[in-house]
């Protein structure tokens, strides 16, 4: 317990407290013995990046139960199941090979935070395969994926309030339940704003 305080950067008390507030699984127990691996550090790095980012620590332990039951981590920030985007199931090498070594703790948490990441077992979802594709790209591109998931972050605020237009524009004007019908319509006009958007950003640098 002590080596692994020692390298998480924390004291042995807080250690203690953690596993008190089951925010870290048990140790491998032989007799007395108590053994923790890499799995535990990983965790307690990824405690202190949600700590940084502002997370309580009841919303903390809260996310190490789903992480540890296998819940689905988006359903438990509160992010909507999709209804038009494939979720990804990868082993953790397999989404450490994609980013080039980038998934380190604080971008777990930050990706956590977001609902792109959950657990089923030993396997980790991703929430979309567009997505996981795109931020991969990027971060072949060179984009280091803090800074993918940064600008996702301010994506995110603009397409919830993009949501919000068009549904009170469909609310006012069509039948209840006419929204998941013109869905469709509302992704052309913004993915068709987004490239006339381009093209005037590209002008400008011509």
């Amino acid at each position: 317990m002590e080596e692994l305080a020692r390298i998480a950067g924390i004291t042995v008390r807080t250690l203690r407290f953690y596993r008190e507030r089951r925010l870290i699984p048990p140790p491998r127990r032989e007799g007395r013995i108590a053994w923790y691996d890499d799995h535990h550090l990983a965790r307690l790095r990824t405690i202190a990046a949600l700590l940084e980012r502002g997370h309580t620590l009841n919303g903390i332990a809260e996310l190490a139960e789903a992480l540890d039951n296998g819940r689905d981590v988006a359903d438990l920030l509160g992010v909507a199941p999709p209804t038009e985007e494939e979720p990804v199931r990868l082993t953790p090498e397999e989404l450490a090979a994609r980013f080039e070594g980038e998934v380190t703790p604080e971008n777990l948490a930050a990706a956590m935070t977001l609902g792109y990441v959950g657990t089923d077992g030993d396997e980790i979802v991703h929430i979309s395969r567009r997505l996981l594709d795109v931020s991969s790209a990027l971060v072949r591109e060179g984009i280091p994926l803090a800074e993918v998931l940064t600008a996702a972050a301010r994506v995110r605020e603009h397409a919830d309030a993009l949501a919000a237009l068009f549904a009170d524009v469909i609310g006012r004007h069509a039948p209840e339940d006419s929204l998941q019908r013109l869905r469709p319509l509302a992704r052309s006009v913004v993915e068709a704003e987004l490239s006339l958007a381009m093209d005037r950003r590209l002008s400008k640098q011509d």
